[in-house]
């Protein structure tokens, strides 16, 4: 059937008339197309080149490059046009007409911030405390200043006044020093629980540069409606202790925290709750450690990675501790600030609220330390049984060593305290006792927390011993009680952590 239409238009003699004239057109436009080709096969060779050219040429190979290319599809759709950035005019040095040269210098950039808000809490009608890191090079050379403002919902007026700067790290700071502001109105602001907020005004008063006064104005406290509740300033506390630790970090070994938590918990009881900051230090191993605790109401985890990113002395611990004090401040009897390889111990004759009760008088107190070797361990038994036991089972030679001053740990109530250290409070209101001696101490294991293997590096079975010159004799106190441990773990949170590794 196709062969026999293909026949047909053959045949037809309008079909050969056309095409006869087709192909002398075409004929007759021989020399129009080559050159035609010829045009166009230049050009696309001379964009080609094109293409290798450097970007730095002329403007004109730049321009017939972007003409040269392709659209982009309809489809993409462009950025927005860049704000346009308002630069300083660069002063220059200038010769005067005495013919001095006045130099000139160029200011760029910020070497620190004038203040990092961590939080702020009331405490009182007529108080707050306000947490943060600053420049510590603004506050040792320079004179910053700060005011508090409370601006309330109800529109009854603006109430102003200064904040007192607390420093409590001790020159302790890096980069950034640790600030507590204390603003005290002279009455009670927002007492009529009708909500308001609290702006701290942070001004460098010409420190850095003296021909500025930077001030940054930090909304500090924002307090809905009906959210003060003035009882918890009176009220008596949820717990009769609490603990305060330090920033954690690094890969820190869970059975040592299963240890330390298990034997405080026991030790502080019921009544008492575990505040756990964690800077890195808080792996999934240690995670799995603490969680029954947690499920059980005796410990919370807080995440300040964050800090991190700014440098301030051991992870900001200085920080840290004074956003715990202030956020609990109203909710325990007594605050302890000491570390998770520090062991808190009392003389079996006692009881931690017998001793609590006897130091009741004194907003302070601190508490002597007792260091134990992180290496050497008691062989009165199998080495491989010594190994599969506690730390404070088998780290028992303790330092000897007379007449040096060792590092005390401390407890506060802390509704006297205005702002807090590392090893001691001096911002508080009422008495400091260090007279504890034989009351109450804490076995320091230093540096056993920090490793993630089997502590003992030297079996020992002698009572007496010198290593480096150091005296050491062996101390059974927290052997003793390291049974009595393990079974109330088992009775709080059953075998969960016996398969826990170092």
């Amino acid at each position: 059937m196709v062969k026999d239409k293909e026949q047909q238009q053959t045949e037809n003699p309008n079909f050969r008339n056309n095409n006869k004239m087709f192909i002398g057109i075409v004929w007759n436009c021989v020399p129009e197309l080559k050159l035609l080709l010829s045009a166009l096969l230049f050009f696309c060779s001379i964009v080609t080149l094109f293409q290798f050219f450097p970007s730095h040429l002329s403007f004109s190979v730049q321009d017939l490059r972007h003409c040269a290319s392709l659209p982009p599809p309809s489809s993409v759709i462009s950025p927005p046009p860049a704000e346009i950035q308002h630069l300083e005019v660069k002063k220059h040095d200038v010769l005067l007409q005495n013919g001095v040269i006045k130099r000139n210098f160029n200011t760029y950039g910020s070497a620190a911030y004038n203040f990092i808000l961590m939080s702020a809490y009331r405490g009182g009608l007529n108080t707050f405390a306000v947490i943060g890191l600053s420049s510590k090079p603004l506050h040792v050379f320079g004179k910053p200043t700060y005011v508090c403002e409370w601006k309330p919902n109800n529109d009854t007026g603006n109430v102003t006044v200064s904040g007192v700067k607390i420093l409590p790290d001790w020159g302790y700071g890096r980069v950034y020093t640790v600030v507590v502001v204390n603003c005290t109105f002279p009455s009670p602001v927002g007492d009529d629980r009708s909500g308001g907020r609290l702006f701290i005004h942070a001004s460098t008063s010409g420190s850095g540069d003296a021909s500025f006064n930077l001030t940054d104005t930090i909304e500090a406290v924002n307090e809905p409606p009906a959210s003060l509740n003035p009882a918890q300033f009176t009220d008596p506390p949820k717990y009769d202790y609490l603990y305060c630790g330090s920033s954690l970090y690094g890969n820190l070994s869970p059975q040592r925290i299963r240890e330390w938590i298990a034997y405080h918990v026991k030790m502080f009881g019921e009544r008492s709750h575990f505040v756990i900051h964690d800077a890195g230090g808080v792996h999934p191993d240690v995670m799995a450690v603490l969680r029954p605790w947690i499920e059980k109401g005796y410990v919370t985890v807080q995440d300040i990675r964050e800090e991190e990113r700014f440098d301030g002395y051991y992870h900001n611990q200085f920080l840290i501790v004074n956003d715990c004090l202030h956020r609990y401040r109203f909710m325990a009897k007594w605050m302890f600030f000491f570390d998770v390889d520090e062991f808190i111990f009392v003389p079996n004759k006692s009881t931690l609220k017998t001793v609590m009760d006897s130091l009741s008088e004194y907003t302070q107190f601190t508490i002597e330390q007792r260091t134990i070797s992180n290496k050497l361990c008691y062989l009165d038994d199998h080495p491989g049984k010594i190994y599969r036991k506690w730390g404070i089972e088998k780290l028992v030679y303790r330092d000897m060593v007379k007449g040096i001053r060792r590092d005390r740990k401390y407890a506060v109530q802390p509704r006297n305290v205005f702002a807090t250290g590392v090893h001691m409070s001096e911002n508080t209101v009422g008495k400091t006792t260090h007279n504890t001696e034989g009351k109450i101490m804490y076995y320091h294991y230093h540096g056993t927390i920090s490793e993630r293997r089997e502590p003992c590096r030297q079996l020992v079975n002698t009572t007496t011993m010198k290593v480096g010159g150091t005296p050491y004799m062996v101390d059974t106190t927290m052997r003793e009680v390291a049974g009595a441990v393990k079974r109330f773990e088992m009775r709080m949170i059953g075998s969960a952590l016996l398969s826990t590794r170092q």
